[in-house]
């Protein structure tokens, strides 16, 4: 037999109520020239179990882990394992909106099979039900293509299970990261791929509190530490677009940084660029509630952008 066209990829653990929808919502997929790969976190045998009631349905290959790996590592295993010639990463808690959706994301690979492909998605909201249709703005697109760093600014991308890309084994999920994990991982494969958009709502995005993400959100050990550790992988350089500027400088107040010891606070001990170090400074001198208003803040943020521009 040969490979699959998509590697549907799942890194599990244990919430089998999130990923018992998810794999109903790939069994009633009109394309089928997939295997569902199935990397296994958890601490019992729910898993396994729950993928008795789909063994005789569609493929699928599971592994189970002998230790558990932790987010990404073990978004990685589940690739790693991976047949297919595309990748399509799917997270337990987030399913396929429409019947269609994994023929559309194989039609667009068929038609762009050098591109790295997403789609627009609908963020569930778990707790209310309710549920948003999420497009990104065309000009942050037209950006993308010149300087994918700009995903720092905003990651209008999304989360990874509105991805698809090509099955090269050569790019994985940093495992030194939390926060900017997949901003991190779109960057480095948007340096050397085209990004395609897909402006239909493919995806079901489920939002809530047991998600990574929300759980080291606003924690300044992990954040600040990360946030340097990724300038370091794009370029001071990269401040010369104004909406990084702008992310760092938002960055710096709402971190409350007065002085650059309040970096080394977080458990950062690396080189801190000029740049930050002039924010900082002025900052300083800012009364903080007056930067908390967003007028007068993105002002000065403007006026010492323009200031500082020719030094980065």
């Amino acid at each position: 037999m040969s490979n699959p066209f998509i590697s549907i990829c799942i890194p599990a653990y244990n919430r089998t109520n999130y990923l018992k929808r998810l794999l109903q919502s790939i069994e009633i997929q009109s394309f089928t020239d997939f295997e569902v790969v199935i990397s296994d976190d958890s601490d019992g045998d729910e898993v396994s179990l729950l993928l008795k009631q789909f063994e005789n349905k569609f493929p699928i290959r599971y592994f189970k882990n002998p230790k558990p790996l932790g987010t990404p590592e073990n978004w990685n295993e589940a690739i790693r394992k991976a047949k297919g010639k595309w990748i399509k990463l799917m997270h337990d808690d987030d399913w396929f909106s429409d019947t269609t959706s994994l023929q559309q994301f194989a039609d667009a690979a068929l038609k762009h099979p050098e591109s790295f492909i997403f789609s627009a998605f609908i963020k569930a909201d778990e707790s209310t039900n309710e549920e948003k249709a999420v497009f990104p703005e065309k000009f942050r697109l037209n950006l993308l293509e010149n300087e994918p760093s700009v995903l720092l600014a905003k990651n209008f991308i999304g989360h990874p299970s509105v991805t698809l890309h090509r099955n090269d084994q050569t790019i994985f999920y940093d495992s030194h990261l939390k926060w900017l994990v997949d901003i991190d991982y779109y960057y480095r494969r948007l340096k050397n791929e085209k990004a395609y958009f897909l402006p239909q709502l493919l995806i079901k995005i489920g939002f809530s509190d047991t998600q990574v993400t929300a759980k080291v959100k606003n924690i300044a050990e992990i954040e600040i530490p990360e946030h340097f550790y990724f300038l370091k992988k794009t370029g001071v350089e990269s401040l010369r677009n104004v909406l990084i500027y702008d992310y760092w400088w938002r960055f710096i107040r709402n971190f409350k940084i007065r002085n650059t010891n309040d970096f080394r606070k977080s458990g950062y001990v690396g080189e801190i660029p000029d740049a930050l170090n002039k924010m900082v400074s002025v900052q300083k001198h800012i009364p903080e509630q007056l930067l908390k208003i967003g007028l007068i803040s993105k002002i000065l943020m403007t006026i010492h952008f323009l200031i500082n521009k020719r030094n980065l």
